[in-house]
């Protein structure tokens, strides 16, 4: 009962999450994923993690580097570090990871089903198929080594998977949902979309059920060395075999589809994500009117519709902007995520792009999530309707706002850097020479118990 949900295809970027960033992302993705259990369910938390655009800005907003397919590795480590101690209270559990910990998902899942109730041994089976359908029924090129299964109290799941092609220095991630088909085998794909780069083999469509008939057959009656045999016989009398695709085509045909759009959400295809290689945000990457609204939201509403938020120390007009982009997050609509670089500019990126990363800034976005959702299971739900608010402000604003260009914005945000704790993997901001430092975000003399900790 499962269905392919979307793909991204991502630059290949090798290096580790520095530890400084890494316990931030299981604080907030933790944070996150209660406040959308809170406010929407769990069933919706797993839509949204099998949405490839969703997925991949979800991944900025927590700082990672907007366009690397280390976000897909980065995100399921935070969630499974962060959401394993909450899976009581949630209903939510996280299963592998990458490399071995991938290996490990059938038996974690068979040890929650037993804790749970519900049937681990058929969702360990249903995580080896959807591993396989996208490695051996669908070959593109890409090899898994990543798979990461997320299940909820009901045992209805996820799977976010991703492949890696060397030669193309790409990564291609795969997402699932437990909602949809009947058969892992007779076209769970709804389509597949992407780049042209060639044939590819995929024995998922329901076109190739022949094929798929032939093949057992063929092992029945030859056995396997009589197939090795025939494979064999077939080489030797073909001067030059098709090379596999390593892009995602149209179908089993192998035919391109042309330049695909970035979010393709026409009947019948799958969304589909493809970004650059480069590491810097251009004005290109992100929709404009949209950011202008986030901003307008957060300069209008701060000030008058936050009271309560704004009595958490030290939170001010930075906070409440990288807030705007947080509440886009937790309640946007699929449509509003063609641009992740936009939510990059919330908490920056560990590489220094956009910006090195604000640690004051993101210590204090966790504390306001943390109290509102702490506050909200008490009964008091005044903190997370305003952070709702604030994007519902953010939609309604960005027709008519205006503001500075992505470019001005990222230029402003590294210029005050310092004073937001800018970290990122080089080390730490330095302070601009012979110019007064402003941070509207820094009370003279106060430094946060979270700033200490962040700083150690």
């Amino acid at each position: 009962m499962s269905r392919r949900s979307g793909s991204a295809d991502l630059p290949l970027h090798g290096g580790r999450v520095p530890h400084w960033l890494g316990e931030r992302m299981t604080r907030l993705g933790a944070v996150m994923c209660q406040a959308i259990v809170h406010e929407y369910g769990r069933d919706e938390l797993l839509r949204r993690l099998a949405h490839p655009f969703w997925f991949q800005s979800f991944g900025a907003v927590m700082g990672m580097d907007w366009h690397s397919s280390g976000i897909t590795t980065s995100v399921i480590g935070a969630l499974k570090r962060g959401l394993t101690p909450l899976s009581g209270e949630l209903g939510i559990h996280v299963c592998g990871g990458r490399g071995r910990h991938s290996r490990a998902t059938p038996g974690e899942l068979v040890a929650i089903g037993e804790r749970i109730g519900f049937d681990g041994t058929a969702l360990a089976a249903a995580s080896r198929l959807v591993a396989k359908v996208d490695s051996a029924a669908l070959q593109d090129g890409f090899d898994l080594y990543l798979h990461g299964f997320i299940v909820s109290d009901e045992g209805r799941w996820v799977v976010v998977q991703q492949g890696m092609n060397g030669e193309a220095k790409q990564a291609r991630r795969y997402h699932w949902l437990s909602e949809g088909l009947t058969s892992f085998v007779d076209a769970p794909h709804a389509a597949i979309e992407g780049s042209g780069r060639g044939h590819i083999v995929n024995l998922a469509d329901r076109r190739a059920e022949a094929a798929r008939r032939a093949q057992v057959d063929m092992l029945g009656t030859l056995g396997p060395d009589g197939v090795a045999r025939e494979w064999g016989r077939l080489e030797e009398a073909k001067p030059a075999r098709i090379r596999p695709r390593t892009g995602p085509g149209a179908g089993a045909s192998g035919t391109s589809p042309g330049k695909p759009e970035q979010a393709s959400m026409q009947l019948g295809l799958l969304p589909h994500l493809s970004l650059p290689d480069r590491h810097d945000v251009r004005g290109s990457d992100v929709v404009a009117r949209r950011l202008r609204g986030n901003l307008a939201a957060a300069a209008e509403c701060g000030p008058r519709d936050f009271t309560e938020l704004l009595q958490v120390p030290g939170v001010g007009a930075r906070t409440v902007r990288a807030l705007a982009l947080v509440a886009e997050v937790l309640h946007g609509t699929p449509c509003r995520f063609t641009d992740p670089a936009r939510f990059s500019l919330a908490h920056g990126g560990k590489d220094r792009h956009p910006f090195p990363v604000p640690t004051r800034v993101y210590d204090r976005t966790i504390d306001v999530l943390k109290r509102a959702v702490q506050s909200a299971k008490l009964g008091r739900e005044e903190r997370l309707q305003a952070i709702r608010r604030l994007d519902a402000q953010a939609r309604r604003l960005e027709r008519h706002a205006d503001g500075p260009s992505v470019e001005q914005l990222i230029a402003e945000e590294r210029r005050q850097s310092h004073a937001y704790g800018g970290r990122s993997v080089f080390g730490w901001e330095p302070a601009p020479r012979g110019a007064a430092v402003e941070g509207d975000d820094r009370a003279a003399g106060e430094v946060s118990a979270a700033t200490a900790v962040g700083r150690s």
